[in-house]
């Protein structure tokens, strides 16, 4: 028997679902990989995952000789080829995909900011696209980063959707993951963001993710509740309220149209 063979009580419970042991610490390793900033050596993945020696150094073998994974120069992995021939076969074959880049083309051409399309996933969002500011100098999200929804307005945009006790059900009772001096990280601030978001139909983040970004954004509703928002990016000293408003006006009439385009087309 290898190391990566299962016995039956290898599967491990996660809700209503028998986890694959070998499987679930393959994904793990393909997603520490892919947010990692810099290559990681075995030593690296073993601190981090506990995993036993002897699987991880098959599991790392397998995925090598797949081309998931590739080794730089000094032994380090990092994500492979083949990762992004998945990643892109996602966007090609979602059917929702096709209708949005010339929304968010006539987003950012009309506000002249960065404008963002997301999913949540779970306790996080993960970009599916983006359109680049007129000025390049302004920072943006790449396509594929995946940030927790609790720092981002896209991700509370979507949150507002579901209830408060959804919503703890979903990212936890806190406290959250801190990216900047600005970020709400307990769940009652995020349940007052989120109640006043459900009131004005759109929500706004200033500094929480990004510091010199404000962001606001509104949900996609073609589905119920909604799990897809847009979003534009701000640099904080344009960010008046009279330039905030005109921008949320553009994302709701864009979305309301989205919309009607993917509920007409049978996309739900």
């Amino acid at each position: 028997m290898t190391p990566l063979d299962e016995q039956p009580g290898d599967a491990g419970p996660v809700g209503d679902v028998k986890m694959v042991k070998s499987a679930e610490r393959t994904i793990a390793i393909l997603e520490m990989l892919a947010a990692a900033p810099q290559p990681l050596t075995a030593a690296d993945i073993f601190k981090q995952t506990g995993y036993p020696r002897s699987s991880l150094h098959w599991l790392l073998l397998t995925l090598l000789e797949l081309n998931w994974i590739e080794q730089n120069s000094e032994g380090a992995y990092r994500i492979g080829t083949h990762a992004l021939l998945c990643g892109t076969a996602y966007l090609d074959r979602d059917p929702v995909m096709e209708h949005v880049s010339g929304v968010l083309e006539r987003i950012r051409n009309a506000t002249t900011f960065t404008t963002h399309y997301a999913r949540l996933d779970r306790s996080d969002v993960i970009y599916l696209a983006t359109r680049q500011a007129v000025d390049r100098r302004r920072l943006s999200s790449r396509v594929g980063r995946k940030l927790p929804a609790h720092v981002t307005a896209l991700g509370k945009a979507i949150l507002a959707e579901y209830t408060d006790a959804e919503v703890q059900q979903r990212i936890g009772a806190g406290p959250y993951q801190q990216l900047t001096p600005h970020t709400v990280s307990d769940f009652e601030g995020l349940r007052a963001e989120l109640e006043e978001f459900r009131k004005t139909g759109h929500s706004v983040e200033r500094e929480q993710n990004t510091v010199g970004l404000c962001c606001v954004s509104v949900v996609v509703p073609y589905r119920i509740p909604g799990t897809d928002a847009i979003s534009c990016s701000i640099p904080t000293e344009l960010a008046t309220e009279e330039v905030l408003r005109q921008t949320v006006a553009t994302l709701q009439k864009s979305a309301a149209e989205l919309a009607r385009t993917l509920r007409g087309a049978g996309i739900r």
